[in-house]
């Protein structure tokens, strides 16, 4: 059996051929932090496999989890810690990212990790002692409403999906501190580094995709809006679209033509590449997601594959929704190379027509930009207390209940 040394510094070599530790801060915390004292359950391998792993469960779904290190890695390269600085963590966990930002920060800086569960904040206490781990303080309280009583801080990060950047953390951040967050964007999830300027806005840093457990408590926002069809397919739709979700369900028992578009479409595109770019850009957009026996429906077949479940993205065209069209698989195209494959549109309902042309326009055109993703993206939140900017030409604007985010991207949205 590998030594948890040894295991650690496979990782940390991993996490270096991936790009995702890039500082020798971070690469020094994942070589020294021993997680499997923080996964008492596990064996060294899984402790040190780069995967997420499920730590408790309610009702058969997982309402924590220890993050996958990559993106743990990821995030705490945007974080941007320095020795000295005081941090709060939203979302303690296993307590081992706490870990983490304690070894960064060293003996002169402080970690606060804050989770709205008891039972958490126990076992994150037990894993840390295991560990020898010191300068953490954990504190049992809902982490939408912060930590006044230890702020200002210099660094606010959550571990943890939050729909909206809520007031409480911008004012205990020191000025000029920054605040990274897995923000909900129109049916996406964006890890988000934001600095705090003098204007009370909140501008990006960087912003890479992610996928994280959504907040508990006063901060959990609305759940995004679904339906189910006959055959199991889940359609899921952002809270401010004026999609039916039910009427394009029904829409789908009417397949139509398929018409090629000439473009290779990944996984990760569904979420961090054209579904992105198609949902900030038209909101009609809305995925389709089969998991378990749906995902070996007929339709779903022609789906693209998402580890055991498939998926997609498409547009409606009119509201609610009764008719759409949908990117699939192209029968006809060769087969891809690595995980790229030749999409199509498919087009339902009635008169899916006008959707499909749009959606086999709209997917070209990112093709030929470049094939945009998260990290062009560039996002500025902006709260009641702050001054609002001009909207730039090309942003989308979108509201929250305490924020409006400007979003556009860094990259030219011509095509050269």
């Amino acid at each position: 059996m590998v030594s948890p040394e040894r295991a650690r510094s496979r990782l940390v070599e991993e996490l270096r051929r991936g790009s995702r530790v890039r500082s020798p801060a971070v690469a020094d915390a994942f070589a020294t932090v021993p997680r499997h004292l923080f996964l008492p359950g596990s064996t060294i391998e899984t402790a040190y496999s780069d995967e997420a792993i499920a730590t408790k469960f309610a009702g058969g779904v997982a309402i924590s989890s220890a993050s996958q290190p990559s993106m743990m890695a990821i995030m705490l390269e945007q974080l941007g810690l320095c020795p000295g600085q005081r941090v709060l963590e939203i979302g303690a966990g296993t307590g081992y990212n706490a870990a983490l930002m304690a070894r960064i920060v060293g003996p002169s800086g402080s970690v606060t990790a804050i989770d709205i569960d008891p039972e958490l904040i126990a076992q994150a206490e037990d894993n840390l002692r295991a560990a020898a781990v010191k300068g953490v303080e954990l504190v049992v309280g809902d982490g939408a409403l912060g930590h006044p009583d230890g702020a200002p801080f210099d660094r606010i990060i959550l571990t943890v999906g939050s729909w909206d950047v809520r007031p409480e953390w911008v004012e205990q951040l020191v000025p000029g501190g920054r605040l990274v967050l897995p923000l909900a964007v129109r049916g996406s999830q964006l890890s988000v580094a934001f600095d705090l300027g003098g204007d009370g806005a909140l501008r990006s840093d960087s912003v890479r995709s992610c996928a994280f457990i959504r907040l508990r408590g006063i901060g959990a926002g609305p759940a995004t809006r679904a339906a189910s069809t006959g055959d199991g397919l889940l359609i899921q739709v952002a809270e401010d679209s004026t999609v039916d979700p039910a009427a394009v369900a029904a829409a789908l028992q009417e397949p139509g033509p398929v018409r090629a578009t000439g473009v290779p479409i990944g996984p990760a595109d569904l979420w961090d590449g054209l579904g992105l770019w198609l949902a900030l850009a038209d909101r009609s957009t809305l995925r389709v997601l089969a998991s378990g026996e749906a995902a070996e429906s007929p339709l779903a077949r022609r789906l693209l594959r998402i580890g055991p479940d498939r998926g997609t993205v498409a547009l409606v065209d009119g509201e609610p929704g009764e008719d759409c069209a949908l990117l699939v698989l192209d029968p006809r195209g060769r087969p891809g190379t690595g995980r790229l494959h030749p999409a199509a549109v498919q087009v339902f309902g009635p008169a899916g027509g006008p959707a499909a042309a749009r959606l086999g326009r709209m997917v070209r055109r990112w093709h030929a930009l470049g094939r945009l993703n998260a990290a062009d993206l560039v996002i500025a939140a902006v709260l009641p207390s702050g001054e609002p900017p001009a909207v730039p030409a090309g942003r989308t604007v979108i509201d929250k209940e305490f924020s409006r985010l400007l979003l556009g991207w860094a990259r030219p949205t011509q095509p050269t």
